[in-house]
């Protein structure tokens, strides 16, 4: 083989490389969660889309969640050198620089929003252009550092997606997609929270001030155990407006008490300490629980 074809082949090769640690930075986990309320959003509303702009404009609520992740890493990237959690992104171990995922970021975000507002309409583009400079300008760049409360506000960004998955349907916001927001928003605190309890020392190093650090461990289980209470009337909010029938209601309502169960008998633990495996139980469950509500809304739908 000449040489011309070996370094044609290192080329390819190490432009997949570059690719596979750019689409890291979006932060792929995020993203599929993302894609997964996104499509509910838009399955469950009233107007019947095409297959091909239902794709298009799914994908591209996807990419401006990567963009916003990668612009989230851009920033916090002396943070998540510091962070077993996080050391290995692609800019703490050199695979990306800081500039280039600064490119990238700014890069997606812009077609993102630009392109669904060509192939959808403009209100789907706007909450996503809000949804972006969101999670970067007020979450990441301003509450994440400076409070506690940085997840609560900050989880109003995760809870728009299904929200333009149905303004993308319908072109229009009612009161049914506020059911999705609210059931992500007040969903995110206890998950998140379980996630700091058992991954505190992580948290101490990069001296980002999550609840059990600024406020200690039995605050910490007393906020869970509440944000999963107040799953219960957000719960029953879509049933009351008539968006859902008994079909999600019972399922989603034996879930949301399990969830209950989880996090009091975490609270009702030693005072001032914790279980690390049920914290780490509660964080598990919490994403099977989002995901199952989801499915119910789908199947609701369907039958």
């Amino acid at each position: 083989m000449d040489n011309s074809k070996l370094k044609k082949r290192s080329l390819s090769q190490e432009d997949l490389f570059n690719f596979s640690e750019l689409f890291k930075l979006m932060k792929p986990r995020v993203m599929s969660l993302v894609i997964f309320t996104c499509a509910v959003g838009l399955l469950t509303a009233p107007n019947i889309v095409s297959t091909k702009e239902a794709i298009i404009g799914i994908l591209l609520v996807s990419l401006g969640a990567g963009a916003a992740g990668a612009l989230n890493m851009w920033y916090e990237s002396d943070l998540d050198a510091l962070m077993t959690r996080t050391c290995l992104r692609p800019i703490p171990t050199g695979k990306v620089n800081r500039n280039q995922a600064l490119i990238f970021g700014v890069t997606l975000s812009i077609i993102s929003v630009v392109f669904l507002d060509y192939f959808t309409n403009r209100l789907s583009a706007s909450i996503l252009l809000l949804t972006i400079l969101f999670y970067v300008f007020v979450y990441t760049i301003w509450l994440k550092r400076r409070t506690p409360q940085n997840i609560v506000i900050g989880g109003a960004a995760g809870a728009f997606p299904p929200v333009i998955g149905w303004t993308i349907a319908t072109g229009s916001l009612s009161v049914e997609p506020l059911a999705f927001f609210l059931i992500i928003f007040f969903w995110t605190p206890s998950h998140f929270w379980a996630l700091s309890l058992y991954k505190s020392d992580d948290y101490k190093k990069a001296n980002i001030p999550m609840l059990p650090l600024t406020n200690g461990v039995e605050s910490t289980k007393l906020n869970i155990f509440i944000y999963s209470l107040l799953m219960l009337p957000v719960i029953i909010f879509p049933y009351l407006i008539n968006f859902v029938g008994p079909t999600f209601l019972i399922p989603s309502l034996l879930l949301t008490l399990y969830y209950n169960y989880l996090c009091y008998e975490l609270y009702n633990y030693k005072r001032n300490k914790f279980n690390s495996k049920k914290a780490k139980s509660i964080f598990g469950y919490s994403i099977l629980y989002l995901f199952l509500v989801f499915v119910l809304f789908l199947i609701d739908k369907i039958l």
